[in-house]
């Protein structure tokens, strides 16, 4: 008998998404983000390119998308936030489970606390780029300008500040009229500003080095770490484990394809991070700069890399505008998770809800964002506030939620549940996915994710 403990709010109260490309679209959203842009391309060029995009396919397909599958048809189920699905879901009263959705929504806030630093990086960077007082071709000078950024206390809460003003004006609209009416606009002009970018960069000489190094396979370039790193990139670049997709899923609509819809999310947020490999890439090799400059291939060598090009300057504006969109649209799905609990679970409104989390994120963002500056001596496990948030979000919160979601949907939630939920009660042709997820989630999806997660804490990897 299951542990039902619905939420004080009716199913229309809630609210949902108002079409299933609107629910599709807002998926897209969340699950495109910096990543993408920012952490995928640095990734490929840190680990040899096309081979390493292969592996990272390979792993989405048994790490990724099950979970994703899973989140987003437990939420569907229940219609509810990411605790009280895992409440209405378990088997027993007795049993914990709700603590995955726990474990995600604290996963959700940390991120949010460091995230929001980040975003507010790139928000500046949209001013600066319209300044140009980053478009230059010496390294020195974009170095300089990101050190002045980070280590300026004022500006890092300023900036921070502004992102989560940004992120509450869309969110206390709702669920339709704000997150997927947002969604709806941005994702798309994301896609264009990628692609006018992308073909600018390809016309480039020297840009069919860049083509090379994304497309043509070395697989002499993968070592276990690269492996590693695929897992853990595939795991987390889609936004699961850490409550988002279980809300978003409650917000589903009941006749939506799961397996087809997850699909295409997975399609879309593969496509938008080669767009960006297009974007970045060829230029890279274009001006003779280093492919694997790491995580400072963003704010430090695309600047550069701008500058190199005729009308550089805009270029660049355009490409942090569009890194403020995936930032955005990311942000909406980590905030969601916890308004939609204090929402539902304490009937509190969506604008107190919002008011409240965003002033505690202030409160708790605040030692990131001084991380680099007023805070930079202190050190709790030998790590900064902003790495600390980072560790035990990513390393530890999302891998544990992941891994237990696996387990609870292979061998306790039950077959017939997922038959029904992945069928639509019969009404969908797709035992053959049931079949192939069935067995995936059960025995390989766990594996591979104990891996991620004993990587995460060093215990293998290189």
């Amino acid at each position: 008998m299951q542990s039902a403990q619905p939420s004080r709010l009716s199913a229309a109260a809630r609210g949902s998404f108002a079409t299933a490309l609107g629910a599709l679209v807002a998926t897209i959203g969340s699950a495109v983000g910096l990543g993408n842009i920012w952490k995928f391309p640095y990734l490929v060029g840190n680990n040899g390119g096309a081979a390493f995009i292969i592996l990272y396919l390979v792993c989405t397909l048994l790490v990724g998308l099950p979970v994703m599958i899973a989140e987003i048809m437990m939420g569907r189920k229940a219609r509810a936030n990411a605790i009280q699905t895992m409440r209405a879901l378990s088997p027993s009263a007795r049993q914990p489970w709700w603590l995955i959705g726990a474990a995600g929504a604290l996963a959700a806030f940390l991120i949010m606390a460091f995230y929001t630093e980040v975003a507010g990086w790139v928000f500046a960077y949209v001013f600066k780029a319209i300044s140009g007082a980053i478009l230059s071709t010496d390294p020195q000078v974009t170095s300089q300008a990101f050190t002045d950024l980070v280590t300026s206390p004022f500006q890092s809460l300023l900036w921070q500040w502004i992102v989560l003003a940004v992120i509450s004006l869309i969110i206390v609209n709702g669920v339709s009229k704000g997150i997927e009416a947002t969604t709806k606009r941005l994702i798309p002009l994301l896609l264009v500003m990628l692609i006018i970018i992308a073909v600018r960069s390809l016309t480039l000489p020297g840009a069919s080095q860049g083509l090379a190094f994304l497309f043509t396979p070395d697989f002499s370039k993968i070592t276990g770490a690269a492996v590693l790193t695929a897992m853990g990139l595939a795991f987390f670049k889609l936004s699961i484990g850490m409550g988002t997709m279980i809300t978003y899923g409650s917000y589903w609509k009941e006749d939506q394809n799961i397996p087809t819809g997850t699909a295409r999310v997975m399609l879309a947020d593969l496509s938008v991070s080669v767009l960006a490999g297009l974007a970045v890439f060829p230029a890279v090799f274009a001006f003779g700069f280093e492919p694997a400059a790491g995580p400072s291939l963003l704010f430090i060598t695309i600047p550069s890399v701008f500058a190199s090009m005729p009308f550089g300057g805009v270029f660049m504006t355009l490409f942090f505008i569009l890194t403020a969109f995936a930032a955005t649209g990311a942000m909406l799905s980590l905030l969601e998770v916890p308004i939609a609990y204090m929402n539902e679970r304490f009937a509190i409104s969506r604008v107190k809800a919002t008011l409240i989390t965003t002033g505690l994120l202030a409160v708790v963002g605040a030692p990131a964002a001084l991380s680099s500056s007023t805070l930079s001596g202190v050190k709790l496990f030998g790590m900064n506030f902003f790495d600390l948030y980072d560790f035990a979000s990513s390393n530890l919160l999302l891998p544990i939620g992941g891994l237990f979601i696996a387990i609870f949907v292979g061998w306790f939630w039950g077959r017939k549940n997922v038959f029904e939920a992945l069928t639509n009660s019969g009404v969908l042709k797709n035992e053959g996915v049931v079949r192939a997820f069935w067995v995936i989630v059960r025995f390989v999806t766990p594996v591979l994710v104990i891996l991620v997660l004993l990587n995460g804490l060093g215990i293998i990897g290189g």
